[in-house]
């Protein structure tokens, strides 16, 4: 029997975070944060979750943040949503 198994990643989500201040440039409303997951599949289909990575990017300054590196605004607005 063949078992065809492994990881792969999941679509990537992106969200504009409105409201919030870069803590590098202090530009209002130029937060967008993209989230992208793994999963373990068994035969092409998603069995679960493995990882989540979240990456913040200002479009004003092109810095880019971990998520170890949010600040408590970013956090409070991913949060509410």
């Amino acid at each position: 029997m063949i078992l065809f198994f492994g990881t792969r990643p999941g679509k990537t989500e992106i969200k504009q975070l409105t409201g919030v201040a870069c803590p590098y440039c202090e530009q209002v409303g130029t937060i967008s944060v993209s989230k992208s997951s793994n999963w373990f599949h068994l035969f092409w289909i998603k069995l679960f979750k493995i990882s989540n990575h979240l990456i913040a990017e200002c479009s004003h300054c092109k810095r880019v943040y971990f998520e170890d590196e949010f600040s408590e605004a970013m956090r409070k607005a991913l949060d509410s949503d």
